[in-house]
């Protein structure tokens, strides 16, 4: 036996919204693109993280920790933002 359709709650509109209504967005709004200063500066703070791991385990306490610093705080941000 088939089921009844199910009418919508009590005041929810029955249209589409206005957003679905609206053109879909273009392929440039949402998506991210890298520019090789992005790449750049995220190999960077690739290589910097890296050397800062290698150089903690040899038990440096003063280049391991910056290294890790900058490559994670600084390097990697900017890669991302720029």
């Amino acid at each position: 036996m088939p089921r009844p359709p199910v009418s919508p709650a009590r005041g929810t509109a029955t249209r589409p919204s206005a957003r679905a209504a609206q053109a879909p967005a273009s392929d440039s709004e949402g998506t991210l693109r890298f520019s090789t200063v992005n790449l750049a500066l995220l190999a960077a703070g690739l290589v910097s993280i890296i050397v800062g791991f290698v150089l903690l385990g040899q038990a440096s306490t003063v280049a391991a920790p910056i290294l890790l610093v900058l490559g994670f705080v600084v390097l990697v941000p900017l890669g991302i933002i720029l």
